[in-house]
């Protein structure tokens, strides 16, 4: 019994002894355990036994790619003794004699079957030759851009890596410690076994190496006593230096295959193949979402597509977290202070360069570069305080952002603004708030994955986002706990196991599908990506927490958390897409009733598209302002100028002339007038009068109504680029010195050559008179009152102050006809004597009421008088050719209107080319930019094309362009799968 425990346990110790990855190593007999020595030979030769070798292959085991965990079998090997015996040569003769026929008949026979079985083969195989363009043209001359013997010499030899396994010499000794611990035989073989398994599942957190050794043991060695917990701490010291090796050589074999994948990207980038490359996946699947952004309607089936959702509260790490997935510091810097003002969607794509690029823009940020970096976080900067209202402190419009880059995860990510729990001085008060509503926003999506970041420098305690968190996913079914700055976290943090609870989901009161802990540098600004990435593996390899098991290996870096969260991205997307896809089904079918059911005769426009019709209707009417005939413009603007200018005429012109007492002065006192009116006045008239002609025959082209064809749905459109355009709009500034130089020499010819137009003059000045007159008669019935006929009519009355105007009215009028020829002004003995004769009658009048009433009393007596001698001069004009000589009457009155008329005529006639010719035009090339500015400014349209119809035709347009970029998302995601 007790030889064949010895026997056993000599079986365990040299399998152990030997390497592994078929290394072959041999031990001397000396080094076997006594037993075993004396076991194989009864006489004790050990120097001339020599054992057959035996090899032992340890598997890897690695976290990362989930290999399953083998034991180390051992090989049952059989050891016996070969007797001595004669005659052996003759047996051994015969034996080899009988094998020749057998070895020679076997051959022919099996060389004939082989041959005609292969040319079968053969003839069944199909030529391959024609299959070749299966396979695509970069396979084939992959080996001319790749060097492979480079990269196989790269890779390390069996001889490296047995120079990285651990010195299992050492190891052995340490076996030897155990003797005074266990009997011989069994027990031993179960405690090694039991040591092995111990050493695997220390393993088991990381990529390591383990082999097992054997070493013999002898009996006159004195075995050191040595503890399990000296013991465990020398074998994972040992198995963590392992790990590290193997990490830096796979992280190195990392960096060539991005490299390679880089190449391959590089080439498809530049067209070799000649095909057309589609989109990826994760572009395709962010442009839904930034159509989403823009869905304006009533419907809430957007917020359903997954997305991950960056949440946690401010100077938490949620920036620093992202550009450590993005592999760039592509974020606006601050110390403490709120920097995220507004969501900012991040599309993580794969791409041979490493660049960033807005939705809206065509420019690419080399992420390479510093300068581009530094310009990418400006520009974000400047876009969130864009986005930001007057008065408010953050902003629910969001940022989108595509980052492309080699060995970057494909997903969509939001960051949102930092949650706060007090709003500071220069933050508008519904900051928190409003914080809270946007995030909740977010969260709610029921396929949103949230990545809940977590300060580990501070308190748990402290902490708001985990309490909001987990009232938005109470099981935790779409969330990922992030703890962050962990490496101060160890460093303050007294209880170590603290942490450990809070990775382990049981400190906060939320539940997650993960839990990681990350370092996202040293708090410095300036550090760089790469660095970051070194500080972290360093801090990792050398903290207590997973040394000491606390937290385990896949639970750890920026790396692997970015492999998580794509993960579950992909995971969610695949579950939802489909079901998101049949509800916009469903609601374009929806819309598609409603629509026919209210506007069956009508096209789906949508916004942009009623906007492009409206633009044409309204460039359409600024053209036809120039299909205007120059007797339209020229009436217009002859009637308008005259309407404008009339008053000044007969008041400050015709009426203090007419007061002279012989026709030089009168043409003296016109001269004059017409000269200061000229240079002053007139011209400036003349401009804003044909300004406002073109205002109102442009307004009447654009209001008016064309029968069946109108739209009142364009209506506030038309009036606002009307309004726009005429502000904008300003009259040639040389327009008014070349009237000017026209208006002066219309005014200073005097010759009337024939008799129509002196008819026409005497026609102009008669219809002035008239209306003037027209004018005065009601101004004096509004002072005196209605006359006995209306009294009597229409039952009205006169009041106190008409009864005394009606008095003065009829002592001035008893003043006229006394002197026909009284002047315009009177005297104030004049008045003294009006006021006592009223006052004669028992009726007191002010001064001031005299005056006011002799002035439209002798008005009407001078117009009455203009056009009684207006109709004298009705047969003037054959004086007027003699000049008036030996002849009693006098005409001037009917050339002063002769020149005001010709005058008006040639001003009308100028300003109309200067509208047809100039300033329509420009009024056109105005309304064009004031079109293309509202074109671009989308909250104009929304503003100023509005209605049911209009939002109905915009839903409608979004949900079908949603549903068919969702369709084809899916069908590549099959493709893909």
């Amino acid at each position: 019994m007790w030889r064949t425990r010895a026997a056993a346990a000599c079986v365990i110790c040299r399998s152990l002894a030997n390497s592994s990855y078929g290394i072959k190593r041999k031990s001397p007999l000396q080094n076997l355990h006594l037993v075993s020595r004396s076991i194989h030979h009864p006489h004790y030769p050990s120097s001339k036994f020599q054992r057959p070798p035996l090899r032992i292959s340890a598997q890897l085991f690695s976290s990362l790619n989930r290999l399953p965990l083998h034991k180390t079998k051992l090989l049952n090997v059989k050891y016996g003794y070969q007797s001595h015996r004669n005659f052996w040569l003759a047996r051994l003769a015969s034996r080899l004699l009988k094998l020749r026929y057998l070895v020679l008949g076997s051959a022919v026979g099996g060389g004939y079957t082989v041959k005609k079985t292969y040319d079968q083969w053969k003839d069944m195989m199909p030529d391959l030759d024609e299959y070749k363009w299966i396979v695509p043209d970069f396979i084939w001359e992959l080996d001319e851009h790749i060097d492979f013997e480079k990269l196989i010499k790269a890779l390390p030899d069996a001889d490296d890596l047995a120079k990285l396994l651990p010195d299992f010499d050492k190891i052995g000794e340490s076996f030897t410690s155990l003797k005074g611990f266990f009997s011989p035989g069994y027990n031993l073989v179960s405690e090694v076994l039991g040591a092995s398994d111990l050493l695997l599942l220390l393993g088991s957190s990381g990529e390591t190496a383990f082999r097992a050794t054997d070493q013999g043991y002898d009996n006159d060695k004195q075995f050191k006593k040595v503890s399990d917990k000296e013991k465990i701490d020398q074998l994972q010291e040992e198995l963590l230096r392992t790990q590290l090796k193997y990490q830096r050589m796979l992280e190195r074999l990392e960096k060539e295959n991005k490299e390679l994948r880089k190449l391959v990207l590089q080439r498809d980038d530049k067209g070799i193949h000649q095909r057309k490359l589609k989109k990826s996946l994760i572009d395709m699947y962010s442009e839904v979402l930034d159509i989403l952004s823009d869905y304006d309607a009533s419907y809430n089936t957007q917020d359903h597509l997954p997305r991950v959702v960056v949440v946690g509260d401010q100077s938490a790490g949620k920036t620093s977290v992202l550009e450590m997935i993005a592999q760039a510091r592509i974020f606006p810097r601050g110390s403490g202070e709120m920097m995220t003002r507004s969501p900012v969607k991040v599309t993580l794509s794969e791409g041979p360069h490493h660049v960033a690029l807005f939705k809206d823009s065509s420019r690419e940020f080399d992420l390479t570069k510093e300068e581009d970096l530094a310009a990418l976080r400006n520009e974000i900067e400047i876009r969130m305080r864009n986005s930001v209202k007057e008065g408010c402190t953050v902003s629910t419009e969001t940022i989108s952002l595509s980052v492309k880059g080699p060995g970057l995860q494909r997903m969509v990510l939001v960051d949102l603004p930092g949650v706060i729990s007090t709003v500071t001085s220069g933050m508008a008060p519904d900051t928190k708030e409003t914080i809270f509503s946007i995030s909740k926003a977010y969260m709610q999506n029921p396929n949103a994955i949230i990545l809940c970041i977590q300060d580990g420098s501070v308190d748990a305690e402290r902490s708001i986002v985990t309490d909001l968190v987990s009232q938005m996913d109470p099981q935790g079914k779409r969330t990922i706990f992030v703890l962050t700055k962990v490496d101060l976290a160890e460093k303050n943090v007294a209880s170590p196991s603290r942490i450990q609870q809070i990775i382990e989901g049981k400190l906060f009161p939320m539940k997650a599908l993960g839990y990681f802990a990350v370092v996202t540098g040293k708090g410095n600004s300036s550090e760089s990506i790469e660095s970051i990435k070194e500080y972290e593996e360093e801090f990792f390899q050398n903290s207590k927490l997973l040394k000491t098991c606390m937290l385990k290996a896949h639970q750890v870096t920026t790396k692997n958390l970015s492999l998580a969260v794509s993960d579950c991205f992909w995971k969610m997307v695949r579950e939802s897409v489909e079901q998101q896809a049949d509800a916009f089904k469903a609601t374009r079918f929806n819309l598609e009733t409603e629509w026919k059911n209210n506007y069956p005769r009508l096209r789906e426009l949508d916004r942009n598209e009623l906007f492009e019709k409206a633009k044409n209707e309204i460039l359409d009417e600024v053209i036809s302002l120039t299909q205007v005939t120059p007797k339209h413009w020229e009436e217009i603007l002859q009637k308008t100028l005259w309407e404008r200018v009339s008053t000044h005429v007969i008041e400050n012109i015709y009426l203090p002339a007419a007061q002279t007492m012989n026709s030089g002065t009168f043409n003296t006192t016109v001269d004059i007038k017409l000269k200061q009116w000229t240079d002053k006045q007139l011209p400036n008239k003349a401009v804003e009068v044909a300004w406002e002609t073109l205002q109102e025959e442009f307004a009447r082209f654009m209001t008016e109504h064309k029968g069946k064809e109108h739209d009142d749905i364009f209506d506030k459109l038309k009036q606002a680029v009307k309004e726009e355009s005429i502000k904008r709009h300003k009259w040639n500034e040389r327009a008014e010195d070349s009237l000017r130089v026209i208006q002066h020499n219309a005014l200073e010819d005097r010759s009337i050559s024939d008799k129509q137009q002196w008819d026409a003059a005497i026609h102009f000045m008669e219809e002035t008179l008239q209306s003037r007159l027209k004018d005065t008669e009601s101004v004096i019935e509004d002072m005196v009152g209605p006359d006995w006929k209306k009294r009597w009519l229409y039952w009205t009355g006169r009041t106190k102050e008409q009864n005394i105007r009606n008095e003065t009215k009829n002592e001035l009028e008893k003043l006229i006809k006394c002197n026909e020829e009284h002047a315009a002004y009177l005297a104030n003995d004049e008045v003294t004597t009006v006021r006592k004769n009223l006052e004669a009658r028992g009726i007191t009048v002010d001064p001031c009421l005299i005056k006011d009433t002799w002035h439209q009393i002798y008005r009407r007596y001078f117009l009455k008088t203009a056009l009684n001698h207006c109709n004298l001069c009705r047969r003037g004009f054959y004086y007027y050719q003699r000049h008036f000589v030996d002849s009693e009457l006098e005409c001037n009155d009917i050339v002063l209107f002769w020149r005001i008329q010709r005058m008006l005529a040639i001003t009308a006639n100028t300003l109309r080319q200067q509208l047809t010719n100039t300033e329509v035009r420009r009024l056109e090339k105005n309304v064009k930019e004031v079109l293309e500015d509202f074109a671009e400014d989308n909250d104009k349209k929304v503003k100023l094309l509005t209605g049911k119809r209009v939002q109905l035709a915009e839903d409608l347009k979004k949900v079908r362009e949603i549903q068919e970029k969702l369709e084809a998302f899916i069908e590549a995601l099959h493709q893909e799968k």
